[in-house]
């Protein structure tokens, strides 16, 4: 399950579906995914969706990219998809959160710490 999720962590952006994190953790898909579930308290598709939104949240801070272009680097497939998860998981609509955004420069592990966002239960 390790091996999975960090491949998770390290090529979020790349089209990463449960067959292929099933063969990296040398299980069955149905197992795999039960496993992730009981393991890490989340789907492995939520996981996956819940870091691209992460590193979107840190591009949103720290770069001028249009949220479009967020939202195609962190490797979402539209930017309807991208809008309703990042709003689902965050609260708020990129735009948003951007405009929102504290200006004022923090320790990085300070600002994750404080931003990133809670597991919340899902209906996956």
């Amino acid at each position: 399950m390790l091996r999975a999720r960090d491949a998770m962590d390290r090529d979020y952006a790349r089209p990463l579906d449960v067959p292929a994190l099933a063969r990296i953790a040398h299980v069955s898909e149905a197992h795999f995914t039960r496993t992730f579930r009981a393991v890490f308290g989340e789907t492995p598709h939520r996981y996956l969706q819940r870091r691209r939104v992460e590193r979107a949240m840190f591009l949103l801070r720290e770069t001028d990219r249009t949220v479009t272009e967020i939202c195609y680097e962190v490797g979402f497939g539209s930017t309807g998809t991208f809008s309703r998860t990042f709003r689902d998981i965050v609260g708020r609509p990129p735009r948003t959160y951007r405009r929102e955004a504290v200006a004022a420069r923090v320790p990085t592990c300070f600002t994750m710490a404080w931003t990133r966002p809670a597991s919340r239960p899902s209906a996956d």
